[in-house]
């Protein structure tokens, strides 16, 4: 970070969250970000503590998804680095009020994502706003979803720590 980007971070009370996988640095980006009491997470994906995709799809010749059955075991693993990320801010699945699922397969991620997302947030009608949105692509060929977050902190939570 550039000395006038941390000052510019300071004034409006910026902090940030990173896994200290590679395309953090590749990229040129935090995994999530907590401006005053919302927490907005980056596009989550189902990767380990270094970076290795957790239940990557198998590829077809053209080096794309050939099958969408690891749906579940992917998206199962993206909530739970939401729910690491969101703990760093002392928050939870509770405090989310908005997601956006980006899939390769709506049908195969509807399919899961009612599932999951009960699970996930331990409820069978999680109380945020969701939104499924097919995409043609994702960072990594064998990804088969990506979530973003946006979570908002109540009063005792906000406080700085």
């Amino acid at each position: 970070m550039q000395s006038n980007d941390v000052d510019a971070a300071a004034v409006i009370g910026k902090e940030a969250a990173y896994f200290g996988v590679p395309w953090e640095d590749a990229y040129g980006y935090a995994q999530a970000i907590k401006v005053g009491d919302t927490i907005h997470v980056s596009g989550q994906l189902s990767h380990d503590e270094k970076g290795n995709l957790i239940a990557p799809a198998s590829l077809d010749e053209a080096g794309k998804p050939a099958e969408f059955s690891k749906m579940e075991q992917q998206m199962r693993a993206t909530y739970a680095n939401a729910v690491k990320l969101l703990a760093r801010f002392g928050a939870t699945l509770d405090n989310v009020v908005e997601e956006t699922l980006y899939v390769l397969d709506v049908d195969a991620a509807f399919t899961a994502a009612g599932k999951v997302r009960k699970e996930a947030y331990g409820t069978a009608r999680p109380l945020c706003a969701s939104n499924l949105i097919g995409v043609t692509r994702l960072a990594f060929p064998k990804q088969l979803i990506e979530i973003t977050f946006k979570a908002v902190l109540s009063g005792a939570e906000a406080k700085p720590r």
